[in-house]
C-alpha cells in the first residue's frame, strides 16, 4: 500500500510539472443584457488572437486564460467582479471592460492593487485625460467620434441636427465631443434630448425630435436602448438621418434593428473590417475563416486589436509575468505595429490609437 501511495504521488508530481503554466487575465463585461451583442463580438475577436497564441505554446511557454465574469452591464456588478478577479483570482491584468461608468467603477481596484486594465471597450475621455496610471486605451475617444459625426452631417448640408444622449458619464462625454463639432462649424444643435440609460422614455424623446423638425439625429446610447429608439423614430414616420457611435458597431446591432437599419450611420474606430490592405485585418480574417467565420464585425476587430496589445505586453513582461512587470511593459510600449496601425504609450499618454471613420448600414452590412 505504501508503494502504491508513493507511485501515485510520483505520477501526480509528474502531471503537475508537465501541465502548462497559465497566465490569468480577468474580464468583466455585459455578456448578457443590453450590450451583449457587441460585447460577445469583441470577445470573439480577442479570442482569435489568444487561441492562436496558445496553439503555438503560449507566451514564454505559458498559455493565456481569460477569466470572464458577466456584469450584465450593471455598474455595481462590474466593480464587484473586478474585486473578485483581482483579490481572489489573482489575475495579472484586467482586459476589455465595457461601459464608461463601469470602467470608472473598476479604477479604485486597479489603483489599490497596481493592476493594469488593457483595452477598455469605451472611448471615454475620462479614461484618457488626466492620464489614468493603470488604464491603457487602444481605441479612439467618443469625443473624437461624436465631433467627426457632427462635422460630417454639417458638411453634407444638414443643418437641423438633434442630439439624444444617455444621462450617464458616457453620454455627457460624447455630448461634449458633439458640441465641439458644432462649435467648430459655428453651429448649434436644433435640440438636445436626455435619455435614461435603463428606461428611455421614447414617448417623450421621439415627439421632441419630430417637433424640432430634425433632419438628422446623433443618438448617443448603447445597444438595445438605441435600437428601440431608432425603431420608435421610424414608426413615427420620421425619415431623419440617424448616426450613432462605435459602441454599436456590431453585427448584432444590425440584426436587432432589422428593417430599421437601412441608412443608419455608425462611427468606427478601426479600419474597414474587410480591408485586407491592412495587415491586421488580413490576419484577423485569416484566423476567423480558419474557424469557419466568413466575416468580421467592427466590434470583433476592436477585440482583436486589444488582444494583440495585451499579448505584446505579456511577451515584453517576460516569463512568469507579475502585475508590476505587465504594467512596466505597457508603459514602455512604443510604436508597436498592430498591422497598419501603431500603438504607443508613455507615462504621460495612455491613449492608444487615434482613428475615426464613418460607415453606413446597407444590405445588412457596414459599408464605407
Amino acid at each position: 500500500m505504501n508503494k502504491l501511495h508513493v507511485l501515485c504521488a510520483a505520477l501526480l508530481a509528474v502531471a503537475a510539472t508537465s501541465a502548462p503554466a497559465q497566465i490569468l487575465i480577468g474580464q468583466t463585461a455585459g455578456m448578457t443584457g443590453s450590450v451583449a451583442a457587441s460585447v460577445n463580438e469583441t470577445i470573439g475577436g480577442a479570442q482569435l488572437v489568444i487561441d492562436a497564441v496558445n496553439a503555438q505554446g503560449g507566451v514564454h511557454g505559458e498559455k493565456i486564460e481569460v477569466l470572464r465574469m458577466d456584469d450584465g452591464f450593471d455598474v455595481k456588478r462590474a466593480s464587484e467582479n473586478a474585486r473578485v478577479l483581482i483579490e481572489e483570482k489573482k489575475v495579472a491584468a484586467l482586459f476589455m471592460s465595457r461601459g464608461t461608468p463601469h470602467s470608472q467603477a473598476i479604477i479604485p481596484w486597479l489603483d489599490k492593487h497596481d493592476v493594469a486594465l488593457v483595452g477598455p471597450s469605451t472611448g471615454a475621455m475620462v479614461l484618457h485625460k488626466p492620464v489614468q496610471k493603470y488604464v491603457f486605451n487602444v481605441r479612439a475617444t467618443y469625443q473624437r467620434e461624436a465631433e467627426k459625426a457632427i462635422q460630417h452631417l454639417l458638411t453634407t448640408g444638414i443643418a437641423r441636427i438633434a442630439v439624444v444622449y444617455v444621462t450617464d458619464s458616457f453620454g455627457q462625454d460624447a455630448l461634449e465631443g458633439a458640441m465641439t463639432g458644432f462649435a467648430k462649424a459655428q453651429a448649434k444643435p436644433t435640440v438636445t434630448v436626455p435619455a435614461d440609460r435603463e428606461k428611455p422614455d421614447y414617448k417623450t424623446i421621439v415627439p421632441t425630435i419630430r417637433d424640432a423638425n430634425a433632419q438628422a439625429v446623433l443618438w448617443i446610447g448603447s445597444g438595445t436602448a438605441v435600437v428601440e429608439g431608432i425603431k420608435a423614430l421610424r414608426a413615427s414616420g420620421s425619415a431623419a438621418q440617424v448616426v450613432t457611435l462605435s459602441n454599436n458597431a456590431s453585427s448584432g446591432f444590425i440584426k436587432q434593428l432589422g428593417d430599421a437599419s437601412k441608412g443608419v450611420i455608425v462611427t468606427q474606430v478601426f479600419p474597414n473590417e474587410r480591408s485586407i490592405s491592412y495587415p491586421m485585418v488580413k490576419e484577423a480574417l485569416t484566423l476567423a475563416r480558419a474557424k469557419g467565420q466568413a466575416e468580421l464585425s467592427p466590434a470583433a476587430l476592436e477585440g482583436f486589436a486589444s488582444a494583440k496589445v495585451l499579448v505584446e505586453a505579456l511577451r515584453r513582461a517576460g516569463p512568469k509575468p507579475t502585475r508590476a512587470k505587465v504594467l512596466a511593459a505597457l508603459e514602455s510600449l512604443r510604436a508597436y505595429d498592430l498591422g497598419g496601425l501603431e500603438v504607443s504609450y508613455s507615462p504621460q499618454d495612455h491613449s492608444g490609437i487615434d482613428f475615426a471613420d464613418l460607415a453606413i448600414i446597407s444590405d445588412g452590412r457596414f459599408k464605407r
